[in-house]
Parts: structure tokens; C-alpha cells; sequence
């Protein structure tokens, strides 16, 4: 007999690099799923950390190996300083873990910081390592809340998280359907670090400059847009197609900053403005540090008909921590938590690896 009740903390680091997100989740099953967000923090990389994860797609095999045990202690000990600030009782630990590789079209995935030093570390049950197994299934491995869209966000048309990249996810034909739309975050903030700033806070720069049409065009004519999902992107992928599109610009970076966000204000509402035949104007939940950009929000609305609802900070910027939360829940029940309507894998199933203290 299941427990109808679990507190887990949630661990998430994205491709934004903003920092590590955690989030303390108690969660109920009655009829359907319910939670509670108790507690949430992102707590900041350190620059050194910031440039070597950065710079982590480059390095060789060995070297990697040396990052993931180092990021595992790392992330260990941020979870203990989270812990101690905040000292909640836990059924364990669901953790995403950094995403250094991923290559699905290869059959590779590799997030550093799931070795099992991190249970013994912070001496807690540890639910770790959730894309690997959807891989090897021939999935995508990516995107992996919808399981948590559709269990704990039903009531919205669509959801849609604006990270370092953004992603979609929404009901068709009695499946749930979720792929990544475009880079987002990952790039303006390449940018906008030219210009000595994290980010660009409101999207300020980008509503202050022109488009760069000829840019704006060699953008959205790049091919993944015309694929079909399932499909996911990467910061190779990036760095290969975006990056010298960007580099050969012959543009300001605030041109660019400006231009970029308009492509990205196009591409969400063009995959948005899909969900208007099956619910007419409906809301779309809009989660992730992109929820914060007026300008790219004041755009995309712009483009589209249908409603964009931005929730409380907290749902904006800890969704995928609670809902990583939650597939642990999900694992720990040993029930479905990837679905593969979403990451196109030969099956539904139940993952996460578990590791005992």
C-alpha cells in the first residue's frame, strides 16, 4: 500500500547557470495530486563554478569524470547549507543533477552530480538521474515535466518554461505533448555578459534597440523549427547554429539582444498560437527567469491571442525543481514519471536511479 503523503526536496540546475534550485515539496494523493511548496532558494554559483561548467562540453572524457565527482561534492554541500537554513524532515532527495552532454541522436545524456557520493554526503535517500534510461529507450530524454504539467498544472491549456531554453507542453489527442521551442536565456545572457550584465533585467535592452531584420531572418529559418517533435536542444546545438549566426551579425550586441528576443517572442507564440484550434483563447501557464523579460513577454503576447498568465514568484522560478520533486515521489512509488508521448521513447516508464546513504 502506498503512502499517500511524501516531503521531498527538489534539486534543479539549468543551462542559464543562474545557480542551483531547491525546493522543499510536500505533496498528497487523494483523487488526483496536490502540493505544498514549503521552502525554496536558489543559491548562486560561485564564478569559478559559473566558467567551469560553462566550459564543460569541451573537456575530455577524463576530465569530465573529475567534474562530475568534484560538482557532486558541490552540489552536496549546497544541499546541506539549504538543509540547515531550513530544517525539514525528508523522504529523500530528487535531484536533476547538471546537464554537461546531450546528444539523444547519439544515445548520449550525461548529467554530472548524480554519483552516489551525494547520498552518502548528505546522508539522506537520494532519487538521481532521471534522462538516461529514456535514452537508452530511444527517447529524447528531454523534456521531463510534463509528467508534473499534467499531474499538478492540468487546469492550464499549455505550459510553458522559459529557461535557459524554452520548452511546451499541453494535451493533444489524450496524450501529453512537450518538446523545446528555441534557445531563450542561454543565449541572451551570452550577450548581454558582452555588455557587463548577468541579464537583461525586464528585457530593458531589448525593448530599447531595432530589429535587425536580415539577423531576424537567418534565425527563424534555421531547420529544427520545421521538425517535428518529440525533438530537444543542447548547448552544442547552440554553439553550432546560433553562436555563428550571432558572431557573423554585422550588428551592435544590443542589436542583437533586441533581434534575439524578437525571434524567440516569434517562436513561442508561433507553437502557442497552435493550441488555438483545439481550446480557443486559454490560458498558458508561463514559468522560468523568461517569465521576468516585460519586453519578451509584452512581444510574444503580441504575436499571439491567447492568454499568457504569469503566476507567483515561486511557482516562476522553482516549477522544475517541484516538479523534479515530484517524479521522485512518482519513482518512489514505482510509478510512471516519462511519458513517451513527450520524448518519444518505445515506452512509458519509471525512472530515476536510487541511492541509499
Amino acid at each position: 500500500m502506498h503512502s499517500t503523503s511524501y516531503t521531498l526536496l527538489g534539486v534543479m540546475s539549468g543551462t542559464s547557470l543562474d545557480g542551483v534550485d531547491l525546493a522543499y515539496v510536500r505533496f498528497e494523493k487523494e483523487e488526483s495530486w496536490s502540493y505544498e511548496l514549503l521552502d525554496c532558494e536558489t543559491i548562486e554559483y560561485e564564478d569559478d563554478w559559473v566558467m567551469r561548467l560553462r566550459d564543460a562540453v569541451d573537456l575530455s572524457a577524463e576530465a569530465l569524470k573529475l567534474l562530475d565527482v568534484d560538482y557532486t561534492a558541490y552540489l552536496a554541500k549546497t544541499i546541506n547549507i539549504f538543509r540547515r537554513r531550513n530544517p525539514l524532515k525528508i523522504d529523500a532527495i530528487a535531484s536533476h543533477g547538471h546537464t554537461i552532454l546531450h546528444r539523444p541522436d547519439q544515445g548520449i545524456t550525461y548529467q554530472i552530480g548524480n554519483r552516489p557520493e551525494l547520498a552518502k554526503i548528505c546522508e539522506t535517500l537520494v532519487v538521481c538521474d532521471f534522462r538516461v534510461e529514456d535514452v537508452a529507450l530511444g527517447g529524447q530524454g528531454a523534456p521531463l515535466v510534463p509528467i508534473g504539467d499534467q499531474l499538478l498544472f492540468g487546469d492550464f491549456a499549455a505550459c510553458l518554461n522559459i529557461g535557459g531554453f524554452a520548452n511546451i507542453s499541453f494535451e493533444q489527442n489524450d496524450k501529453r505533448i512537450a518538446y523545446d521551442i528555441c534557445p531563450t536565456n542561454i543565449v541572451l545572457n551570452h550577450l548581454t555578459r558582452a555588455l557587463g550584465f548577468d541579464f537583461d533585467k525586464d528585457g530593458a535592452i531589448a525593448a530599447s534597440g531595432t530589429v535587425d531584420d536580415l539577423l531576424l531572418k537567418q534565425l527563424n529559418e534555421l531547420a529544427f523549427y520545421n521538425e517535428s517533435f518529440p525533438k530537444s536542444l543542447g548547448l552544442e546545438w547552440v554553439k553550432r547554429e546560433i553562436f555563428p549566426i550571432l558572431n557573423q551579425a554585422e550588428t551592435t550586441i544590443e542589436n542583437k539582444i533586441v533581434t534575439f528576443t524578437e525571434h524567440i517572442a516569434i517562436q513561442l507564440a508561433a507553437n502557442i498560437n497552435l493550441l488555438a484550434s483545439d481550446y480557443g483563447e486559454n490560458r498558458v501557464l508561463v514559468t522560468g527567469g523568461g517569465a521576468y523579460n516585460k519586453h519578451l513577454i509584452k512581444r510574444t503576447q503580441h504575436w499571439s491571442p491567447i492568454t499568457l498568465e504569469i503566476p507567483d514568484a515561486k511557482t516562476i522560478e522553482f516549477k522544475e525543481a517541484l516538479i523534479f520533486a515530484f517524479m521522485g515521489v512518482l519513482r518512489l512509488r514505482n510509478s510512471i514519471n516519462v511519458l513517451n508521448s513527450v520524448t518519444g521513447a518505445s515506452k512509458n516508464h519509471c525512472a530515476g536511479i536510487l541511492y541509499s546513504p
